[in-house]
């Protein structure tokens, strides 16, 4: 799976656009500034346990990508994460049958 970097930019787009988490695993790097300016606009950085690694399960790496796909779209509109979760989730679950 390839990395995935943030800056301190992508955290300020990534607030602007509502996300409030964010899953840090290996394949994720936060620059020292983007840790801080998320540590300052109290965007949670969840560090992922190694059993529930996105690239161990197949779904949760679609899940992700779908979900960062459809907040790039709405171009900094406010949305629920919770509900974008839950959507792109049953979507996926239903794709998977």
């Amino acid at each position: 799976m390839a990395k995935i970097f943030y800056t301190e930019r992508d955290i300020e787009d990534l607030h602007a656009r509502g996300v409030t988490s964010i899953d840090v695993h290996d394949d994720v790097v936060l620059t020292d500034l983007a840790r801080e300016r998320a540590l300052k606009l109290g965007v949670r950085l969840a560090r992922v346990k190694p059993e529930a690694h996105p690239a161990d399960a197949p779904n949760e790496a679609l899940v992700h990508r779908v979900k960062a796909a459809v907040l790039a779209a709405l171009g900094g509109r406010w949305v629920e994460p919770e509900l974008l979760d839950a959507v792109v989730r049953r979507v996926v679950g239903e794709m998977s049958r």
